[in-house]
C-alpha cells in the first residue's frame, strides 16, 4: 500500500517535461509560420481582386461604342468603332516606394491619381472607370496598345514590396483582340514572388 502512494505523488521527470517544451515550442512554429502566410495571402488577394476587376473594366469599355460626335452623311454608315482604353499616364502610384511595407492612400482629388487622365476622352484609369477609395498595398498600372484593329492589347501590372525588404511582387493582367474583333482577356494572372 505504501507503495502505491508513494508512485502516485511523484511527479513528471526532466526529460518528460523537456518532450512538452519540445512540442509546444514545435507547435507555436508551426501556428507562426501559418499566421504569416494567411496574412500574406489576405494581401496578395487586393492584387488579385484589382487586377480581375480592370480586366472587366477594360472588356466593357471596350464593347462601348467610342465614335466622334460627328453627324453622318445621308445614305451613309458608321462601322463598329470599338476601341481599348488607351495607357494611362502614371501608375497609382507613381512610385515603388510608397507601397514599399506599407499603405498608399490615393488622392481622391480631380486630375490626381486615378482620374489624372480624366481631361483626355478614351484615356488610362479614367477611361476604365476604375477606383480604388481605400489603402492600397499595391503600385497599379494600365498600358495598351490601341490602334482599333486585331492585335491590339492591354497588359494591367500590380507591383508591391509588402515586407519592405526591396523585392517586388509583380501580378500581370493580360488582354488581346482576336481577328474577329473580341476582347480576350487571359483567364490568370501571372504571379512573380507574390508574398514578397
Amino acid at each position: 500500500m505504501k507503495r502505491l502512494i508513494k508512485k502516485a505523488q511523484r511527479g513528471f521527470t526532466l526529460i518528460e517535461l523537456m518532450i512538452v517544451v519540445a512540442i509546444v515550442g514545435i507547435l507555436a512554429v508551426l501556428a507562426i509560420y501559418g499566421v504569416r502566410k494567411y496574412l500574406a495571402n489576405a494581401k496578395t488577394a487586393e492584387a488579385r481582386n484589382s487586377l480581375g476587376e480592370v480586366g472587366k473594366d477594360a472588356a466593357t469599355a471596350y464593347e462601348k461604342e467610342s465614335m466622334p460626335g460627328a453627324v453622318l452623311g445621308v445614305g451613309t454608315g458608321a462601322g463598329v468603332s470599338r476601341s481599348l482604353c488607351t495607357s494611362a499616364s502614371a501608375s497609382v502610384p507613381s512610385a515603388i516606394a510608397s507601397v514599399k511595407g506599407q499603405k498608399y492612400q490615393s488622392d481622391s482629388a480631380t486630375g490626381a491619381d486615378w482620374s489624372k487622365d480624366m481631361p483626355t476622352d478614351h484615356k488610362g484609369f479614367y477611361c476604365l472607370k476604375f477606383v480604388m477609395d481605400q489603402p492600397q498595398y499595391y503600385m497599379y498600372n494600365y498600358t495598351a496598345v490601341s490602334t482599333g484593329a486585331a492585335g491590339d492589347n492591354f497588359t494591367a501590372t500590380a507591383n508591391g514590396d509588402l515586407n519592405g525588404d526591396n523585392t517586388t511582387s509583380t501580378f500581370t493582367l493580360l488582354g488581346t483582340v482576336n481577328a474577329s474583333m473580341a476582347l480576350n482577356v487571359a483567364p490568370n494572372i501571372t504571379e512573380v514572388n507574390p508574398e514578397e
